[in-house]
């Protein structure tokens, strides 16, 4: 692994990051650098986890061996010139955690840069996200191995086309949104049939959290566990019969597909 890195965006995603790099001993403290320009954040990231921050993006650049862009999407063309004079005199890699930004726009911006465009999920906060990369061109393997690496800190890492990763917006990105609605739902349900409401919702937390696991644990299709609990004439297959009238399936599917091309129409 390089052993400097430079991260632009001291927000929440950054953060997490951040936290699990240090705490792993990926990078050690005093060879991150962190460009933010909130003076309170930055006084924040520095006491909590021994980084340097500043306010000055080029500082940021000057030294990176892999550099993170972890701003807003909106927040890209503000940096976009430190990113241009910093491209003039080095080659470092850049992550990209910018939803909706094409690697053709990073590439314009460092057109000697290898670029790797990251979709990191909002569980990558507590270690337990889903992050998809899709490299650009001039990325060879060790740099997908460093990539690899880093967001593997937060959780676990697929590489695709970027083709696809605006479907991988409106899954993994979009998702935590739609299963929070359901545990939601589902404590709502349990206050229903008479359940006090810190009960209901530990109880809906839970029952999510722990078919996860045993879905991973035992590598089985959502299926063959539904089967698993369905019994004849029972409580489960009655209320899978509700889901079913009340259209969930299509429901999420279709969450999935227009959140996939909001992604697409946001990154033009």
């Amino acid at each position: 692994m390089p052993t400097r890195l430079g991260m632009i965006g001291g927000g929440v995603m950054g953060e997490a990051l951040l936290s699990r790099l240090v705490a792993e001993q990926v990078f050690e403290p005093g060879a991150i650098t962190v460009g933010e320009p909130q003076a309170e954040r930055r006084t924040t990231l520095a006491h909590q986890y021994g980084v340097v921050a500043t306010a000055d993006n080029q500082q940021v650049l000057s030294q990176a061996e892999v550099v993170l862009l972890a701003v807003k999407p909106q927040n890209l063309a503000a940096v976009a010139a430190d990113l241009e004079q910093a491209a003039s005199h080095g080659s470092p890699l850049l992550l990209s955690i910018l939803a909706g930004i094409p690697l053709s726009n990073l590439q314009a911006i460092v057109p000697n840069w290898p670029v790797i465009r990251a979709m990191p999920n909002t569980p990558a906060t507590v270690g337990a996200g889903m992050t998809v990369l899709a490299p650009g061109q001039g990325v060879q393997p060790h740099h997908l191995a460093q990539a690899r690496r880093i967001f593997q800190t937060v959780g676990q890492v697929l590489e695709v086309p970027e083709s696809l990763m605006d479907a991988v917006t409106g899954l993994s990105g979009s998702g935590p949104g739609y299963v929070a609605i359901m545990i939601e739902a589902l404590a709502d349900g349990g206050v229903a049939a008479g359940l006090p409401r810190t009960v209901a919702l530990q109880l809906a937390l839970q029952t999510v959290r722990g078919t996860a696991e045993l879905l991973l644990a035992k590598e089985w299709h959502p299926a063959m566990l539904k089967d698993r609990v369905t019994s004849p004439g029972g409580t489960t297959i009655a209320g899978i019969a509700q889901l079913e009238q009340a259209g969930i399936r299509s429901a999420l599917i279709e969450a999935v597909r227009t959140a996939a091309q909001r992604s697409r129409d946001l990154g033009g």
